[in-house]
């Protein structure tokens, strides 16, 4: 039976034609309906509209919204939440003054993780795992995207992506896998990168393929990671085993990461918080979505990605957490949301079209989910009573969500 929620205050990111995502002058324009109703049936939005035309008739549920407000679930289209352990040691030693460059030289960050987690079991793992999937989906994500990657071994990347799999089967969210074998050297091929690399592609992709583990390939293209020609070489590869590109490129430094993204028509390019004039004119008239990810920038103190020159530059934008153990051990896409407007510069209206349409097509989820449009998933936020839809990035450290559904369910 179909749940009614009437006298909504305002409903968000209104679509009634198909729409992939939001670029340019268009990412500053916000649809609603004020004074709405809105009907899911099953897991779908069946109706919406005004109440003059709310139907009528029998429901299964009848919610009051007055003075409340519904919007499409946040799609988070890059986060590492599948780790083991913590890094709390190294959030001390960058207060006393040590960068994430300087603690991974001492064997510390992504193959720090990597040694936790090669000593922790599947079952383990996935019971770490499901309780930070829990919180992000109490906090309003409706969508995410899982990277392996700090496995760097066979078996441990393997156990990743079936954790991975094993979430997706057993919570309602949309997730979508992400094998990150090419996140770092492990130390045993520190002198021998080649077999690294030969070992991803020729070991890793048959078996990921064989029990179809992910959906992307992606690469840490980074001075002192994976260079621009590594890079080429295991997006290559990853479309030989079906696997669609999204890479980390120009965290820390501008290396052609961007054009590598590009040429091998990735989905996405993330992080961007060093960006060139011809990083920006590369992804011009391309089906490439730039990803920001600004907590990521607060809990390193460094750059936030350029919001205002991208916009400005008519291109896309995406939203996303980074949720991972080193860099962003927070997946609260609210706080995301409300950091792109306070550090990035973002009106509200932009950052929420990043965070809802242009994250779900960050993750190919673009006709399932990341707007109210009929025939799409009914995964919605329904916001305590506020004055406007400004109110959510404004109030920063204030829970506003009143409530969860997804696939039409009250998740509790």
């Amino acid at each position: 039976m179909a749940i009614l929620f009437k006298n909504i205050k305002e409903l968000l990111q209104v679509r009634s034609s198909p729409l992939s995502y939001v670029s340019g002058l268009e990412m500053g324009k916000l649809p609603t309906i004020k004074n709405a109703f809105l009907v899911i049936d099953q897991e779908l939005i069946v109706n919406y509209g005004t109440m003059d035309e709310c139907p009528k008739g029998t429901f299964a549920e009848v919610i009051d919204a007055s003075g409340k407000m519904i919007l499409p679930s946040w799609c988070d289209s890059h986060t590492h939440i599948v780790y083991a352990g913590n890094r709390e040691k190294e959030f001390v030693d960058r207060i006393k003054g040590l960068s994430y460059q300087d603690i991974a030289k001492k064997g510390g960050g992504i193959l720090n993780s990597a040694k936790t987690l090669q000593a922790t079991s599947e079952n383990d793992l996935y019971n770490q795992s499901k309780v930070r999937l829990e919180e992000v989906i109490k906090l309003g994500t409706g969508a995410v995207e899982i990277k392996s990657g700090y496995g760097l071994t066979v078996e441990a990347e393997l156990k990743m992506l079936r954790v991975i799999k094993r979430l997706n089967e057993n919570y309602p969210i949309d997730i979508k896998a992400t094998f990150l074998g090419a996140h770092a050297i492990p130390s045993k091929y520190k002198e021998n990168r080649k077999a690294y690399i030969n070992l991803l592609i020729n070991e890793l992709m048959p078996k990921i393929e064989k029990e179809q583990l992910a959906n992307y390939v992606d690469v840490f293209c980074e001075t002192g990671y994976f260079s621009t020609e590594e890079t080429q070489l295991i997006l290559k590869a990853g479309k030989k085993y079906g696997l669609i590109p999204k890479i980390h490129v120009n965290q820390f430094t501008a290396i052609g990461g961007v054009q590598v993204g590009v040429a091998h028509n990735a989905l996405s390019v993330d992080h961007l918080e060093e960006l060139r004039n011809e990083d920006i004119d590369c992804l011009k008239n391309t089906n490439t979505m730039p990803v920001a990810l600004p907590s990521c920038s607060y809990f390193l103190s460094i750059p936030y990605t350029p919001a205002r020159r991208i916009i400005d530059a008519g291109l896309p934008l995406a939203l996303a957490s980074d949720y991972n153990p080193g860099s962003t051990p927070s997946g609260n896409m609210n706080f995301v949301v409300s950091s792109a407007c306070i550090k990035m510069k973002m009106t509200p209206e932009e950052a929420i079209n990043a965070a809802t349409i242009n994250g779900a097509y960050a993750m190919g989820l673009e006709k399932q989910v990341g707007s109210i449009s009929i025939g799409k998933q009914a995964n919605i936020i329904l916001t305590k009573p506020i004055n406007s839809y400004q109110v959510i990035p404004y109030s920063f450290g204030n829970p506003l969500i009143e409530k969860i559904y997804l696939k039409g369910k009250d998740i509790h």
